[in-house]
């Protein structure tokens, strides 16, 4: 029977037919561009350093498995040279998001190291009064370098190229006019007899649940009964805290939506209200705290301090930056991804040392590594613009 001359089979409701069609027979929009999972991870930030990752420990697993690299004392060893990068990267990261660099980060390291030391070993400073010293003159640098660059409007790189060796020559001299040397010893018994130093900065935590589990056969016992790795050194620990922070304020805060907006375009972000001039500045001021922190767990570390300390940090620091996915260009990046950059540099400069390879073929595989995360990153970013 028909229904305004159509006629339909005894199985389907006329009253149907007139029904929209179900969203799996409805043809595709063309202009709306399909995505697989694949593909979504692929535009992600980190995904080049995270396969990079698992490549470098596959590689170095066959080949330096068995000479004792994953064992917990060379666990400790390659975490704590990435953790040291690590802190650097975080800062350097969150700064090339946002469209600036800062070369003067090495420079900052040696010259936080000696403000550290001098005030504290010649001037008989308590040692945390001179680390906040150290720290106060390191963030008002970095503010200097920010708002250099932002009421001259010259290049990030030239204004922080020049404080890369004012930095350096500065550090050489108040050290040869104070100490009459470029190396000042002594800061690590200092650092053990400061409550608050030996605490935040100085040694290692978690010392008792590593001699449990040295005693429970995980891990080595020297002669004297104490484990041969004493606990997680700190700088991991200040490493681990300062990834998650910037993570999470790059992820979900707005402080992190105007980095990345500042990054993509200034002036469209100050046009809807973004203070551009300060987040750059924040963002200098943060590049110093984190070089300064490095120097003053460094020294707390190693128990003195050095006039060349952090050469060519800020190279490796953006080389991590970049590996991780950050974009030279701005507007792009992960935290995450440049902490894993930094992973990387630490398990290939001290896995090479457990296999046959000599360690003078390190530079080279980094700047392989650089080359071939610059590749990626533009291939990503072109298909990031593509897509929208």
């Amino acid at each position: 029977m028909g229904v305004a001359g159509k006629h339909y089979p005894p199985h389907v409701n006329p009253q149907q037919d007139n029904a929209e069609t179900p969203d799996a027979a409805k043809p595709s929009d063309e202009r709306v561009r399909q995505q697989s999972w694949f593909g979504h991870l692929l535009n992600r930030p980190e995904f080049a350093a995270i396969s990079g990752t698992v490549l470098v420990f596959i590689v170095f697993g066959f080949g330096a498995g068995s000479s004792g690299m994953f064992n917990l004392d060379g666990v400790m060893n390659w975490s704590q040279v990435a953790a040291y990068l690590g802190l650097l990267a975080v800062g350097a990261c969150l700064l090339m998001i946002a469209g600036e660099f800062d070369l003067s980060i090495g420079s900052m390291i040696g010259f936080a190291g000696m403000m550290v030391a001098l005030p504290s070993v010649y001037f008989h400073w308590p040692l945390s009064l001179s680390i906040l010293f150290a720290f106060g003159c390191s963030m008002l640098l970095g503010a200097l370098n920010g708002y250099l660059v932002m009421r001259t409007r010259l290049p990030s790189f030239i204004v922080t190229l020049a404080f890369l060796f004012i930095l350096r020559g500065l550090t050489l001299a108040l050290s040869i006019m104070f100490a009459d040397r470029t190396i000042i010893s002594g800061v690590g018994d200092l650092a053990q007899n400061d409550p608050v130093t030996n605490a935040l900065f100085h040694g290692v935590a978690l010392h008792g649940l590593f001699t449990w589990l040295a005693h429970m056969g995980i891990g080595k016992l020297l002669d004297s009964g104490e484990p041969l790795v004493p606990g997680i050194p700190k700088v991991i620990i200040w490493w681990l805290a300062l990834a998650a922070v910037g993570a999470f304020v790059l992820a979900k805060t707005r402080y992190g939506n105007w980095i990345l907006a500042v990054g993509g375009d200034a002036t469209a972000a100050k046009n809807v209200g973004v203070p551009v001039k300060r987040v750059k500045i924040s963002l200098f001021v943060l590049t110093a705290f984190c070089s300064c922190l490095f120097a003053v767990l460094q020294v707390c570390d190693i128990g003195s301090a050095a006039a060349d300390r952090g050469l060519q940090k800020e190279f490796e620091a953006i080389i991590a930056a970049v590996i991780g996915g950050t974009l030279l260009t701005g507007g792009y990046g992960s935290v995450v991804g440049a902490c894993f950059g930094a992973l990387i540099f630490g398990v290939v400069q001290i896995g090479i040392t457990y296999t046959n390879v000599s360690s003078d073929w390190f530079r080279v595989f980094l700047g392989v590594m650089l080359l071939i995360a610059v590749l990626f990153n533009h291939y990503v970013r072109r298909r990031v613009s593509q897509a929208q």
